[in-house]
């Protein structure tokens, strides 16, 4: 079987290595252009291109398929099957059209629910107690194929988005050789999804940020692990902006209004939500400052209380 590869990042780049690993030839990968990163802007490669050239597989980085060049590329190298995971672009029909057995996705939510480009932060922001990896037939409506196979995981109540997508990343691994080896078999289902029971994940932005301390402390909690590599909890204490990277909830209870300070602890420094409920920060990083551990911080930069 021949199978071209679409993807980008590393939950991509697990999936590729896996069914390399088994055995399966690739013959061709793309991926997006290489974007300037960090404070120099300097070019880098994605995950799955550096993936590629370790393995010698030929990488396409085109910037768009709607004047069709990309596309004319794709039915040249006359794929059999395409495997996209968190590829980061639209694929047209003409494109889904190619490949005989089609384009599967591995999505890493159940759908029909987080359809959409941040299903494993809203996960957590959505307080949800389980989610998981879908493998899908791509169409061209957005997360709406058929679905070929469904693992599920429960979330960790401690568990960040970073930390979630890296366990997920090992399940879509494992699931995507499967799918392949069963659309090679001619065993996989296809299945419907129900659009009635459907749920949105969209892109996130800095405007999600600012922490909400008017919510309930577990709220608090979902709202800091769920935006975590990027964008950040954020808050300002004492007159001063700090990124917040975890929180624990607490047994406390205040009567003071939510976002008050009240005292510091071995853990870091309790603070006030909603309903008289507490959490602690655990670990934050003050503006152009480092990430540290809260009472390492608050030792040297004493809080008004």
């Amino acid at each position: 079987m021949n199978i071209v590869f679409m993807g980008t990042p590393e939950i991509a780049r697990k999936c590729l290595a896996a069914l390399v690993d088994a055995g399966y030839p690739v013959s061709a990968v793309f991926t997006k252009p290489d974007m300037p990163k960090n404070r120099g802007m300097k070019l880098t490669m994605s995950e799955v291109k550096q993936y590629a050239l370790e393995k010698a597989i030929p990488v396409y980085q085109p910037a768009t398929f709607v004047d069709g060049v990309a596309t004319e590329q794709l039915r040249a190298l006359a794929p059999d099957l395409v495997v996209v995971v968190a590829y980061g672009k639209i694929l047209p029909q003409a494109v889904l059209d190619i490949p005989r057995y089609g384009c599967i996705n591995m999505h890493a939510s159940v759908l029909p629910a987080l359809r959409g480009a941040g299903p494993v932060q809203w996960a957590i922001l959505n307080h949800m107690k389980e989610t998981g990896v879908t493998a899908m037939y791509l169409s061209a409506g957005m997360d709406e194929g058929d679905i070929i196979d469904v693992r599920k995981t429960p979330i960790d109540p401690q568990e960040t988005a970073e930390e979630l997508l890296s366990r997920l990343a090992e399940i879509a691994a494992d699931l995507c050789v499967d799918t392949v080896r069963a659309i090679e078999n001619g065993t996989a289902s296809r299945t419907p999804q129900d659009a009635s029971k459907a749920t949105y994940a969209p892109m996130l932005t800095k405007d999600l940020s600012p922490v909400d301390w008017t919510q309930s402390a577990s709220y608090v909690c979902d709202q800091v692990r769920g935006l975590i590599p990027w964008p950040v909890a954020t808050a300002e204490l004492d007159g001063k902006r700090f990124k917040i990277f975890r929180v624990e909830k607490t047994d406390g209870h205040t009567d003071k209004a939510p976002g008050t300070p009240l005292r510091l602890t071995k853990r870091g420094l309790e603070i006030a939500c909603g309903g008289g409920e507490t959490v602690t920060v655990t670990e934050l990083q003050a503006e152009g400052g480092k990430r540290m551990a809260a009472p390492d911080y608050f030792r040297g930069h004493p809080i008004a209380l």
